[in-house]
C-alpha cells in the first residue's frame, strides 16, 4: 500500500521547507485532515494534508473506486503581519478538504467552494476560487493506476465576487482581478470593482 500522505508531505517540504505549525481536524464520517503552515518571508502558506488520501469520486457513481480518480490538496497563500488572524483559517480549510469525502464534491479548477462563514475572524471572504495547479507545487505522480496528486491554489472571494463569478465565469473574474491589480494574498483587501471599466 502506497503511503500517499507521506509522499505528499515530502513534496510539500521540498517546495516550501519545514512547516512551522500544523493542526488536525476530524469530522464525523471523514478521515482526519491536517493543515500545515509554511512561512516564506511575509507569506504564510496553509496547505491541507489528508484530502489526497483517497481519490475524489463523482457522487452519482454507485461504487466509489478506491484507487482511480483525481487526488488533490489545497494551498492558500496570504500575507502575514496585516493584523488579520489568518491562523483561524485552519478549520475552514479542513472543511473544504473534507468535502470530497463528506459531500462527494470533485474539486477542479474554476470551482467555487464556500464555507458559509468568514474564512477567519473579520474576513470579507467566505468562498474561494480554485485556481490551476502546478505553479507553486508540481503534481505528485503516483504508481499506476493511481492518478497524480494535484495541489490547487485557493483564491479568496468576497460574496459579490463569488456571485459575479457564477454569472460571468472564473476566467472573467480572474481577468477583472488582473486588470485591477488586485493583491489576492492580502487578507484585508476590499472586493474588486465589478462594474464595467471605462
Amino acid at each position: 500500500m502506497v503511503d500517499v500522505l507521506g509522499l505528499v508531505e515530502t513534496r510539500l517540504r521540498m517546495a516550501f521547507g519545514e512547516p512551522d505549525a500544523r493542526a488536525a481536524v476530524t469530522f464525523l464520517g471523514a478521515e482526519r485532515i491536517e493543515v500545515l503552515r509554511f512561512r516564506d518571508g511575509e507569506l504564510l502558506r496553509y496547505v491541507t494534508l489528508g484530502m489526497s488520501r483517497a481519490p475524489m469520486n463523482d457522487p452519482v457513481t454507485v461504487v466509489a473506486d478506491p484507487v482511480r480518480g483525481p487526488r488533490a490538496e489545497l494551498v492558500l497563500t496570504l500575507r502575514g503581519g496585516r493584523g488579520a488572524d489568518t491562523d483561524k483559517v485552519l478549520r475552514p480549510l479542513a472543511v473544504l478538504a473534507a468535502s470530497p469525502q463528506v459531500e462527494g464534491v470533485v474539486v477542479t479548477p474554476g470551482n467555487s467552494l464556500d464555507v458559509g462563514e468568514p474564512l477567519w475572524p473579520g474576513a470579507a471572504f467566505s468562498a474561494v476560487l480554485v485556481a490551476e495547479p502546478g505553479g507553486l507545487v508540481e503534481d505528485l505522480e503516483l504508481d499506476d493506476p493511481m492518478d497524480p496528486v494535484r495541489f490547487f491554489p485557493l483564491l479568496p472571494m468576497t460574496a459579490n465576487e463569488a456571485a459575479w463569478k457564477r454569472v460571468r465565469g472564473a476566467g472573467a473574474l480572474q481577468e477583472r482581478w488582473l486588470q485591477a491589480g488586485t493583491d489576492l494574498r492580502d487578507p484585508l483587501r476590499a472586493g474588486v470593482a465589478l462594474t464595467d471599466f471605462g
